[in-house]
């Protein structure tokens, strides 16, 4: 076992929610460029990132850098507060090690879904796409 390690397993659990996060705000990016109705080129041209690096930031591959995640901001007409908060750098946002490790139980998941539907700051279609991409992962979580 590595000394970086501890014996129950955190460090891994670290990387996996630190991955988890990566995916949501990849999803969370994807979502908001469709609701935009932007392609990836789209979005390339208006954040001056290639196509093929946005791609693999929407699945996760790769952490954006802050210039990265306020040009995506920018050309979704987000706040670079919303952006970083999805990144989980922004104060009040899960940082890395922080990631909540336990399964959502049922009623922890309608609070979650009340919430979002309840939050005025969204638009309807943003409502729609945040279930989808929660849901997706809660269902993804019981398989591993």
């Amino acid at each position: 076992m590595s000394t970086s390690q501890s014996t129950d397993g955190s460090s891994e659990r670290d990387q996996q929610g630190w991955s988890a996060q990566i995916n949501a705000l990849g999803g969370f990016i994807r979502a908001q460029r469709q609701m935009a109705k932007l392609s990836l080129r789209e979005m390339a041209s208006l954040t001056s990132v290639s196509n093929a690096y946005l791609s693999q930031i929407e699945r996760g591959l790769h952490q954006p850098s802050l210039k990265v995640l306020q040009a995506i901001a920018d050309a979704l007409q987000l706040s670079t507060e919303q952006m970083l908060k999805q990144a989980g750098w922004a104060s009040g946002a899960p940082m890395n090690g922080a990631v909540e490790r336990e399964r959502a139980d049922e009623p922890r998941a309608a609070g979650t879904e009340e919430a979002i539907r309840s939050d005025p700051r969204l638009t309807e279609e943003q409502r729609t796409a945040l279930l989808g991409v929660y849901r997706s992962f809660v269902e993804g979580s019981g398989s591993q």
